[in-house]
């Protein structure tokens, strides 16, 4: 009965740490994602504060190249709605996970102690 508990009580850990790598995972993306945001979001400030006439110029590779400045306001904005929508992502499947990794530790504790009392039956 106890190695069978023991077994059981092996997987679900290894379950709860798979899910707890998962969710690190997750968090570090996040985190590029609103540093990204937070970059964005200064270009896009910055691009209000210009006039139409002036010039704008974006990195494409090792060379910079002029670039109109509607095309330039649009890209960010679009750049800036597709990371929202990635950090949107990343925090739902983050509450799945936590959702998760907390049945995980319930079940584990459940285990825990039904081993402890197979042991102490012996």
């Amino acid at each position: 009965m106890a190695e069978i508990l023991q077994r059981k009580l092996q997987t679900e850990l290894e379950k709860y740490q798979s899910g707890q790598k998962e969710l690190s995972k997750c968090l570090s993306a996040r985190q590029k994602l609103e540093a990204q945001l937070t970059e964005n979001t200064i270009v896009q400030e910055e691009l209000t504060l210009l006039e139409l006439t002036n010039e704008v110029y974006k990195l494409v590779g090792p060379v910079l190249v002029r670039q109109e400045m509607q095309e330039a306001k649009s890209t960010v904005n679009k750049r800036l709605d597709y990371i929202n929508g990635e950090i949107k992502r990343y925090e739902l499947q983050m509450t799945e996970l936590e959702k998760r990794s907390e049945q995980h530790r319930e079940t584990l504790g459940k285990l825990q102690q039904d081993f402890q009392r197979a042991q102490g039956k012996h």
